[in-house]
């Protein structure tokens, strides 16, 4: 890099505003009904290729390798599992497993060099693996913070008056519910845990299509050879891909539903601004990549939004109180702090 010194500063700090904007896209579809998310996740899609246009035409439209559209076809798979994540079992648990995973798997790819990668070096080996590791603990500690999220429930017009009286009564399934409603307790933990894996796997390697084109940009003989150094010059394809294969899904999801999709119009704006702030969130983190590497942001971007959707759960939503909860809040966000900072200063 040519000039170490503002690479780290732009690289933290683009950092800071993805893991800002990542642990707070989902908030505005907080109080909107999204049933089975497939609706939603074409919208989301549809938000965050329109943001990624205007990126592309801002950097005067480098070459669209359709390779990298591949990453984004894998980012998209594992997000139409997001919304029966949130409601099988909860955003913040969620949010801690598939981020568990995503940060593991994409810092272990990097540094390791999977699939086809160059193994990235970092000047302080086992401070990047410290900083690493605190990263996915600091995620564990949400699950002893105990939130306030009611589940199965009918949205606020369809839910009888008489219903805030009746205690200790179980609500039967709201009509036209999703599938995922009709869960028990433990299959919504089932699937939801399952679904969260999977998806976190799917979102760590969502980077290495780009990452192997970048590699393989300095070999002569590759057929990549000259392609750009600058990660954000893929940020196009990349979400072209991420549409291109949502689209499918939901032309898929609607031959299924025999031509009768479940639509939500009141979750269209709030899921085109989620996906807005998603796609902003994703250009700082392609920038992040560039500046410090993959193998320091990743763990760095991975961990910090659980802490932030935390925030939010505190302080708008109300869904976590009691002191027991903000003394574990504040313990995780001292641990991951100190992760990060670790895996800041093996770069250096």
């Amino acid at each position: 890099m040519s000039n170490n010194g503002t690479d780290l500063t732009i690289g933290f700090i683009s950092s800071s505003v993805a893991i800002l904007l990542f642990g707070s896209n989902y908030v505005p579809l907080k109080k909107y009904e999204t049933g089975d998310g497939m609706f939603l996740q074409w919208v989301l899609c549809a938000a965050i290729w329109l943001v990624a246009l205007v990126a592309n035409l801002i950097l005067h439209c480098p070459k669209f390798w359709p390779f990298a559209m591949v990453g984004g076809c894998i980012w998209a798979t594992g997000n139409v599992a997001v919304v029966p994540i949130i409601k099988t079992i909860g955003l913040g648990l969620g949010l801690l497993i598939w981020g568990s995973l995503n940060a593991l798997t994409g810092w272990a790819s990097s540094r390791f060099g999977w699939f086809g990668m160059d193994a990235e070096e970092v000047s302080k080996p086992l401070l990047n693996y410290f900083g690493a590791g605190l990263s996915v603990v600091s995620a564990f500690i949400f699950l002893f913070i105990k939130s306030e999220i009611p589940s199965n429930t009918c949205p606020v017009d369809m839910t009888p008056l008489m219903t805030e009286h009746v205690i200790n009564k179980t609500q039967e399934p709201c009509p036209g519910n999703s599938w995922v409603d009709k869960l028990s307790t433990v299959q919504s933990r089932i699937v939801g845990c399952s679904l969260s894996m999977i998806s976190g796997i799917l979102y760590g390697s969502t980077f290495v299509p780009i990452i192997y084109i970048k590699d393989h940009s300095k070999r002569n003989d590759s057929i990549y050879a000259g392609a750009s150094q600058y990660d954000l010059d893929y940020i196009f394809a990349h979400s072209s891909g991420i549409f291109l294969i949502s689209t499918v899904y939901f032309l898929a999801y609607c031959i299924t539903m025999k031509n009768n999709p479940k639509l939500y119009p009141e979750a269209i704006l709030p899921g085109f601004l989620s996906g807005g702030l998603w796609a902003v969130a994703t250009c700082c983190w392609f920038i992040a990549n560039h500046s410090l590497s993959a193998v320091v942001s990743f763990p760095i971007i991975t961990s910090g939004p659980g802490f932030v959707a935390a925030m939010w759960g505190v302080f708008m939503f109300k869904e976590i109180q009691g002191l027991q909860n903000y003394l574990l809040m504040i313990f995780a966000f001292c641990i991951i702090l100190t992760g990060a900072l670790c895996t800041a200063f093996s770069k250096i």
